[in-house]
């Protein structure tokens, strides 16, 4: 798994909401058009640049995994937030770093349109933009590696969990093998373009101790016109003796994040050893 993290810090005195993941993605997307479109008609339906858009594969393409993901606080006082490109995407990083620019000095965020001059972007933990100009953006992709094991560990489920069992979302039922699942298919996906509907393995661990809870939550959606349910599950389970090969995938999970609307910053996931 190839990737690029891209964090913005933003220096404002505005507040944001305590969920900004669906204003994010609502206004990078305007700006990734913006940036990228090419069709005269300035409509994805039909065009002849669909299979090279990077806005139609971000946002217009059917049944696939995005290749991408926001990263976001619930709650937070500032409007700093993160983005994942995985794989394919990473070739658009120019494109991404250009619509981020737009979408934050020109466009603006939220019904405010909240513009911010004071800010900085870094990729790969490398400063790429300081509020004025652009950087050399000649910086490697990291490839997910891991090079320790902890069989003991608390997982942590910092964003609300949307997850299916049996075509159901669950509440506070979920177990480790859900969360396994959603992570391998995910990666299936993204590298080898194939579907997987169960692991390969049986996990292994001993007793997981959960506390979790269902969080409500609700986004406005400016293209249906309605607040639609963002509900899902936040907490900790503690896992006692897992094998190392569900550890890697734990740890891919905070990569590439686990379950549904992933690319509004839901499931976001933090591995910590006990």
């Amino acid at each position: 798994m190839h990737y690029y993290y891209i964090h913005i810090t933003i220096n404002t005195h505005y507040k944001p909401n305590y969920y900004i993941g669906s204003m994010i993605r609502g206004a990078f997307g305007y700006a990734l058009k913006k940036v990228t479109c090419i069709n005269p008609s300035y409509q994805c339906e039909g065009c002849f640049a669909q299979l090279d858009c990077l806005y139609y594969r971000f946002y217009e393409e059917k049944n696939n995994f995005p290749p991408y993901r926001f990263e976001i606080e619930l709650g937070s006082r500032r409007f700093d937030f993160g983005l994942y490109l995985f794989e394919k995407a990473c070739d658009g990083l120019p494109y991404i770093l250009s619509a981020l620019e737009l979408m934050l000095k020109r466009n603006g965020l939220g019904k405010n349109r909240y513009l911010f001059d004071d800010f900085k972007i870094k990729v790969n933990n490398q400063e790429v933009f300081d509020g004025k100009t652009f950087k050399s953006l000649n910086i490697p992709q990291k490839c997910f590696e891991i090079d320790s094991f902890c069989p003991d560990i608390k997982l942590r489920l910092l964003t609300p969990l949307r997850i299916k069992r049996n075509n159901r979302f669950l509440r506070d039922e979920v177990e480790l093998e859900d969360i396994l699942r959603s992570i391998y298919q995910r990666a299936e996906e993204l590298t080898t373009g194939k579907r997987a509907f169960k692991l390969e393995y049986t996990p292994e661990y001993k007793t997981s101790l959960k506390l979790l809870e269902y969080k409500p939550l609700l986004r406005k959606s400016n293209r249906q016109g309605k607040s639609m349910n963002m509900d899902g599950i936040i907490g900790e389970m503690a896992i006692w003796d897992l094998d190392k090969r569900s550890y890697k995938l734990l740890k891919l999970g905070e990569i590439i994040g686990v379950g549904k609307q992933t690319v509004m910053g839901l499931g976001r996931v933090e591995v910590e050893e006990l």
